[in-house]
């Protein structure tokens, strides 16, 4: 998750909401990414896309079913849809989203029952630290706008 904190940092320092995103399988991150819809002009851009585009490439398959994914906030529908796609054995997130969580906060498109694949989910990791980095983010935002 540290290497995720690192990326959304980095997003951050780009002006880009800062989320950050990693694909570790074996112990080793194969995949990495975070947001960047504004500079790519691309609503897709979210970091999960960025990291499971990068780890499919480096598989050689998109489907990532020995993978993990650690993002600092918790995906949004689009990106769990991309996870699901993907087969991926499990996601770790740090910050819930209560405004479009798809892992619990908002909705879980995880735990339906009808999908063919059930990513695991674990939440809370770095919680307040990834929190911390969007507030911080959103509250400068807010004063630079005023």
């Amino acid at each position: 998750m540290s290497e995720a904190l690192a990326l959304a940092v980095a997003a951050k320092q780009a002006g880009e909401v800062p989320v950050g995103a990693v694909v570790v399988e074996g112990g080793r991150i194969i995949g990495s990414g975070f947001n960047a819809p504004i500079s790519c002009h691309d609503p897709t851009a979210h970091a999960e896309i960025q990291a499971l585009r990068a780890a499919a490439l480096a598989l050689g398959n998109y489907r990532l079913t020995s993978c993990t994914l650690y993002v600092t906030l918790e995906p949004c529908a689009m990106c769990a849809g991309a996870i699901q796609h993907a087969r991926l054995a499990r996601v770790v997130f740090g910050a819930a989203d209560p405004k479009t969580g798809a892992c619990g906060s908002v909705v879980n498109l995880f735990s339906q029952p009808l999908l063919n694949h059930h990513t695991r989910i674990e939440g809370g990791v770095l919680a307040s630290q990834c929190g911390e980095l969007l507030t911080s983010f959103f509250r400068e935002r807010r004063s630079t706008s005023q």
